[in-house]
């Protein structure tokens, strides 16, 4: 722990015992100049040297305090605050250079911080070939797993995720769970995970499980990865529709085959039964029964069959090999591939999603195109995606006359050797529930090649692909402490901390003020997760002022729309899950989202990066925000400041910049560095960020 004797004078206490006795002097030389003026009755050079005198020791006091504060007092704060720049990074720049009685100190601080980079950089030099080689792995395993369309996770003995892929960031997309260090269960449902978990063979060998995980289900290979700390492996599949097509359109299926049956044993007795009738007695009573009987089970029959077609057609746009498709991408590949060839598609109209096999439908266009080309005699065709009842029809559009059936039927005859077992292209249509025709357009000049698909639930364009985190894994963490070690007693570059900060109505959160924006970042082994951010505007449900949106930017219209704070808070509850949290002036933001009712308890404990600052340099003025960024060589990225998640990276930054110095005080756990910034709390209120 720091020393509290240890430290410089606040200057504000100095300049005041400085003035204090200054004054005292002076005017106790005051007094005794005229007494001694009233009993010696001196005149002239006798009497001013008498004054002189008198004055001669608050003077003294004076100057020799003025020059010490000059040539010591003020050089050693500066010292102070080089020291604490160089102990968080040796590349700092040096602002302030030792002055006064310390001037000699420049050399050897400047050789100190020489030969700190000269070690750092020989240190680097001795490990840069290993370090190159592990950088050049490290990317191509990176690369790969990122393009790899498996959504993968990688977790240590204690459920902590090591690695995740960008293909598991999509399945997970806006869950809170998923992120560096945090557990699985929180991504999971752990429950169902913990058997398997349990007794995974040690050689990889793979087991496999169907888990619940919202509204869907997920098919989960787990391994064991070999000669590791009992680290898991899981590959994701989401199984939401064939599960669906289990429980719904099979089972539908097989209700509908009682039913078919009956009215088949029912259509044949009653048509035996009128054989025999008819045969006795050709015009009878019973006669006209059974035909009635015929005609409404065959009438029966016939909508099982046509609902029998509508399940098969919804089994088909189910399967797994049918999946969401948007035309415009299947145009622009078939143009990318016929380009070359002189054959141009420009697509027409309105695009529209549709359900098929891409593969299948690019290798059936494939073949068809060469053959429209030789009919219509042209190298340009159009391509339109025409919406109709559940079905999207692909059209190929040319100027000329339709294709004849009999072209048609030598097209659905022609094999794709393209594809496994090369199939039909009439294989490939009635995987698709699909046929295809050709005829005229009204204007006369145009004739299109029609092909219906089935329909997909989707609207709008395909969304942009959205870059992967820069940090998607960090082995480090297995080599953390247990999660359920007494927290207290946790290292502090261990600790998985939450950093965050609010921005409100105004500062009088007692009087109804109230937060609109709450920004955090997470550290997670002394990492600063780049993109594992929270930032959500809050509509605070009452007018911001002016003044308040002159500081932040915020407006009424930014908050238009936003979740109140109500839906806000449990939302970044989930966020911190079960770090420690760090804010500046964390008082104020502890305030502000913990209103009264807001039914949401943040019990985890809270470090403070302006009290630990004030332990750390209590003699020193300057803790709030814009002070530290600047003593600790940090900055704001422009438009950043005094916006929440602007201030809360910051924040975190600055508690990477301050561990070492902790570290170097003997403050290594949460406990001590609690302890360190209570000791902070009896000074005076903390300064505003």
């Amino acid at each position: 722990m720091v020393k509290r004797g240890s430290r410089l004078p606040r200057r504000q206490r100095l300049i005041g015992l400085w003035l204090l006795l200054s004054g005292i002097s002076i005017f106790g030389g005051a007094v005794f100049g005229l007494w001694l003026d009233s009993i010696a009755g001196l005149e002239g050079m006798a009497r001013l040297w008498l004054w002189l005198g008198c004055f001669s020791g608050g003077g003294t006091i004076f100057l020799v305090g003025l020059i010490l504060e000059r040539q010591l007092f003020t050089p050693l704060r500066h010292l102070q605050v080089q020291l604490a720049r160089l102990v968080a990074n040796p590349d700092a720049r040096q602002d302030y250079p030792p002055e006064g009685w310390l001037r000699g100190l420049g050399p050897d601080l400047m050789r100190v911080r020489e030969a700190w980079r000269e070690d750092r950089d020989r240190l680097a030099t001795a490990h840069a070939e290993g370090a190159r080689s592990a950088a050049r792995i490290r990317q191509e395993l990176e690369t790969l797993l990122q393009v790899l369309d498996t959504p993968l996770l990688l977790c240590d003995h204690h459920r902590r995720l090591l690695l995740f892929n960008q293909a598991a960031e999509t399945l997970f997309e806006g869950h809170a769970g998923l992120g560096l260090g945090k557990r699985l269960g929180a991504l999971l449902p752990i429950a169902s995970l913990e058997d398997a978990l349990g007794q995974l063979p040690e050689d990889g060998t793979p087991r496999e499980i169907l888990v619940p995980c919202d509204e869907r289900w997920l098919h989960v290979v787990l391994r064991r990865v070999p000669h590791s700390h009992n680290e898991t492996l899981l590959t994701l599949t989401d199984t939401t529709a064939a599960w669906s097509s289990e429980m719904g359109a099979r089972a539908e299926l097989a209700e509908m085959l009682p039913s078919l049956r009956r009215h088949s044993a029912s259509l044949t007795s009653a048509a035996d039964a009128l054989v025999g009738v008819r045969a006795e007695t050709p015009d009878s009573a019973l006669g006209r029964r059974l035909e009635a009987v015929i005609d409404e089970e065959g009438q029966a029959l016939g909508r099982q069959l046509e609902h029998m077609g509508r399940v098969m057609e919804d089994m088909h746009r189910q399967g797994e090999r049918l999946v969401p498709l948007w035309s415009n991408d299947l145009w622009s590949s078939l143009g990318e591939r016929h380009g070359k060839n002189g054959l141009h598609i420009t697509p027409i109209g309105m695009p529209a999603w549709l359900q098929g096999d891409a593969s299948a439908l690019l290798a059936l266009l494939d073949s068809l195109l060469p053959r429209l080309a030789t009919h219509s005699g042209h190298s340009e065709l159009e391509a339109e995606a025409c919406l109709g009842n559940r079905r999207v029809y692909l059209d190929l559009i040319w100027r000329g006359h339709p294709l004849g059936e009999q072209l048609l039927d030598e097209w659905r005859g022609e094999r794709l050797d393209a594809l496994p077992f090369s199939p039909r292209v009439g294989d490939v249509l009635r995987q698709h529930t699909s046929d295809t025709w050709s005829l005229a357009d009204d204007d006369g000049e145009h004739a299109r090649l029609r092909l219906p698909l089935p329909a997909a639930d989707r609207v709008g364009a395909p969304r942009p692909r959205t870059p992967p985190r820069p940090e998607f894994h960090d082995f480090g963490i297995a080599e953390m402490p247990a999660p359920d070690t007494e927290l207290a007693a946790r290292p502090l570059r261990t600790l998985e901390v939450v950093a965050f900060d609010t921005e409100t109505t105004g500062l009088e959160l007692r009087r109804g003020d109230t937060v609109v924006s709450i920004g955090a970042c997470r550290i997670v082994n002394r990492r600063l997760l780049a993109s594992d951010t929270f930032d959500l505007r809050v509509d605070p449900g009452r007018p911001i002022p002016p003044a308040s949106t002159a500081i932040h930017g915020i407006t009424d219209d930014d908050v238009a729309g936003a979740p109140p704070l109500g839906v806000a808070l449990p939302r970044f509850r989930d966020y911190i899950g079960e770090a420690v949290i760090l804010a500046h002036n964390a008082a104020f933001d502890l305030l502000a989202i913990q209103p009264p009712g807001g039914g949401i308890d943040f019990n985890m404990p809270v470090l403070d990066t302006l009290l630990l600052s004030r332990a750390l340099d209590e003699s020193l003025d300057g803790h709030d925000l814009d002070s530290l960024a600047d003593r600790y060589d940090l900055s704001f990225p422009p438009g950043t400041r005094h916006t929440a998640l602007g201030d809360a990276r910051v924040t975190a930054e600055l508690w990477l910049s301050l561990l070492p110095r902790l570290e170097a005080r003997g403050v290594e756990t949460l406990e001590q560095a609690l302890a360190l910034q209570a000791s902070a709390l009896d000074k005076e209120d903390a300064y505003a960020s």
